[in-house]
């Protein structure tokens, strides 16, 4: 079983009548025009500016589903037994009412009644229902999450490529390759024989995300200062280019500080991060409370802003929903904080992480709402862990209008404009 990179760092406007963004607004309202040669450089809207995108895994099997991975992939520690509370490999629970199929798990009864069942990201209905809800509540864009394809788990990465691209295009959704390159040894390599043999192949299909007419590729971990991605700086330059060569546009996940090249970052890696045309800076595990954006707002993504529209990079900052066991998200107050701070910013767009994530507790996808929808005796908090009842939807539902907001279709306001339940 992958370990999840946000496990391994826990230690560690275009005018605003076109309706995007506060950059864009900005600029609208400013002094007049400077010439042409002093204008800043940073993109139009396309499919990641001025857009909601979602990390999204995919990464999820079960026994039974058929997928290559033949185990229950990400559920459990464990992949060869059903999860349980001694075998577990998640910290929320699912919202099961969507979904046709699933498949029993050793865990107790649901404490209203019924199986504890869990979904399996093989099956074609679970990644349309996935994409449906982005389309019903306005996400944009998805990023689907590939680690290394040519460890065992790459059959079933592959899968779900072409399982994304099909729900993608039947939901009117966009969708791009995001390489994780976490543990990932022969990267520089295997990177470009992937992309060339298999990944660049989806981007004939009219839902794959294009930035500035060209199809949109990430790459996330370069520069970060931890064992498993352990790559030279000049390796990482060369597949920069590379991908910059074959036509693309290239997003970096990059360390929370590389700016300043400092605490998660490498030193060094200054000319690798500027080299990318959008910069995506990592915050899972940075933040948990509304005080921490407000100090990341002043401190870094002010500074981060400032340096992208300098150097003509996109800027997309993170916005999370907090870990739900760790009672971070004080019933969506947490996340609206970050959208009203990365909006008034001027985010060229935001980066969601994650839609699916039930691992770390971070999924803004349909969620146990309160305890009757969990599994007896498992201790997982549903959404209404303080008190505060909130329908399974509500995280998709605060995202679209995180959209709206950072589009210009509602006002910008630090008020939370989202009820929790309808």
């Amino acid at each position: 079983m992958s370990i999840t990179r946000r496990r391994a760092l826990l230690g560690t406007t275009a005018v605003a009548a076109a309706g995007y963004g506060a950059f864009w607004l900005q600029r609208a309202t400013a002094a007049p025009e400077p010439k042409a040669a002093e204008a800043p450089t940073t993109s139009r809207p396309g499919d990641v500016v001025g857009k909601i995108s979602v990390g999204y895994q995919g990464w999820f099997a079960c026994k039974g589903d058929e997928a290559p991975i033949n185990g229950w992939w990400h559920w459990s520690r464990d992949m060869s037994r059903p999860p349980s509370p001694s075998n577990t490999g998640i910290k929320s629970w699912p919202d099961m009412r969507d979904y046709t199929r699933g498949y029993a798990t050793e865990y107790p009864n649901l404490n209203g009644g019924g199986d504890a069942t869990l979904f399996s990201s093989r099956d074609q209905q679970t990644v349309d229902t996935h994409f449906r809800w982005m389309r019903e509540y306005n996400i944009d864009t998805a990023a689907l999450q590939r680690f290394n394809p040519f460890s065992p788990e790459g059959p079933t990465r592959d899968a779900m490529a072409q399982k994304v691209r099909q729900a993608a295009e039947a939901n009117g959704r966009k969708f791009y390759i995001m390489y994780d390159v976490t543990g990932w040894t022969s990267m520089q390599s295997q990177i470009k024989e992937d992309w060339t043999s298999k990944m660049r192949a989806h981007t004939s299909s009219s839902a794959y995300a294009r930035q500035n007419g060209k199809p949109v590729v990430c790459i996330w971990g370069f520069g970060f200062n931890d064992d498993t991605r352990a790559f030279e700086r000049a390796q990482c330059l060369d597949v920069v280019q590379w991908f910059k060569d074959q036509g693309c546009y290239v997003i970096g996940g990059v360390p929370t500080h590389w700016r300043t090249s400092s605490n998660d970052s490498r030193p060094g890696f200054a000319k690798v991060y500027r080299s990318f045309d959008m910069i995506s800076p990592w915050m899972v595990g940075r933040i948990g409370t509304m005080g921490d954006s407000d100090h990341f707002y002043e401190n870094v993504n002010l500074p981060d802003q400032a340096e992208c529209k300098a150097q003509g990079i996109d800027y997309q900052p993170c916005v999370l929903p907090g870990d739900l066991q760790e009672r971070q998200r004080v019933h969506g107050d947490f996340m609206w904080r970050q959208f009203y701070n990365m909006v008034r910013a001027g985010a060229n767009g935001i980066y969601i992480s994650m839609f699916d994530e039930y691992n770390e507790g971070n999924q803004i996808a349909k969620t146990a709402e309160n305890a009757s929808q969990v599994p007896s005796g498992s201790g997982i908090l549903a959404l209404d862990e303080d008190g505060t009842s909130c329908s399974s939807d509500y995280y998709l539902r605060l995202t679209g209008d995180g959209g709206r907001m950072l589009k210009r279709r509602i006002p910008l306001t630090a008020a939370r404009p989202t009820k929790p339940m309808l």
